[in-house]
């Protein structure tokens, strides 16, 4: 779930990366382009694993490596265009939470939805707004602080305790002002990698034309990748309907 305090003049280029690690956990690394007239916070819902406390979620810094997702995407070269024909046809609690720095962001885990009323109310969304997404009452949720104006935000890691170590979870629903719609403007690239005991079904994503410790600096990821493996992509765009994407097993 995407889900911004405050509106925003717009949000594009979305990248997701998700892995199974050890343990139950999952990790998510996310980047967009955003341009927003304040200051504000992106809030990212997680099924986070029942009674795991505050320090349930890892924050991982990208801070020194920015480029992570354009670097995933060699992986994935685009085929060349097609040769051109010489036939002519014509003319998307009441304590404070602890907040960290996590390279250029402060980020905070809130446990519960009644956890958002410790944190400053610009980085909460509008009351009445959970109410409205009960799917979410038993997730937590990763807040990253913003600043005002336009830029390209590096990637944002972390990793935290699944509730269904058989999912693989993707934070796609859109709230970008304030309101819930049942249809969104998608422009993501998902991508994957799988963990050890993963079963998941892939037949709709491209997978990487070689492991990625072959193309990515992985020594700059920390634990985000395992580069022995291939990467998937899948790519959301245009009208859809508003919902997270969720990976399953088949086993």
């Amino acid at each position: 779930m995407c889900c911004f305090s405050r509106p925003v003049d717009s949000v594009s280029a979305t990248n997701i990366f998700a892995r199974s690690g050890a343990d139950g956990r999952q990790f998510i690394a996310y980047s967009m382009t955003l341009r927003a007239g304040e200051d504000l916070a992106m809030i990212l819902p997680l099924p986070v694993k029942s009674g795991s406390g505050e320090k349930a979620v890892e924050f991982i810094s990208l801070k020194d490596y920015p480029e992570f997702f354009a670097d995933l995407k060699k992986g994935f070269p685009e085929p060349p265009p097609p040769a051109p024909t010489t036939r002519s046809f014509g003319a998307v609690s009441a304590s404070k939470l602890e907040v960290v720095s996590v390279g250029n962001f402060e980020a905070s885990f809130v446990p519960t939805v009644a956890d958002f009323a410790r944190l400053d109310e610009r980085f909460r969304l509008p009351t009445g707004t959970w109410e409205k997404l009960p799917v979410y009452k038993n997730h937590g949720f990763a807040v990253f602080k913003l600043k005002s104006g336009s830029a390209k935000v590096h990637p944002m890691a972390f990793s935290f305790p699944r509730a269904n170590p058989a999912e693989l979870f993707f934070p796609t629903v859109h709230i970008h002002d304030g309101k819930v719609h049942k249809k969104a403007e998608f422009d993501h690239a998902l991508y994957c990698q799988r963990g050890d005991t993963d079963q998941f079904t892939l037949l709709d994503w491209d997978e990487s034309v070689r492991p990625v410790g072959l193309y990515m600096q992985t020594s700059k990821a920390g634990p985000l990748l395992d580069a022995t493996e291939h990467c998937y992509r899948r790519r959301l765009t245009g009208t859809l309907p508003n919902e997270d994407f969720v990976l399953k097993s088949e086993a």
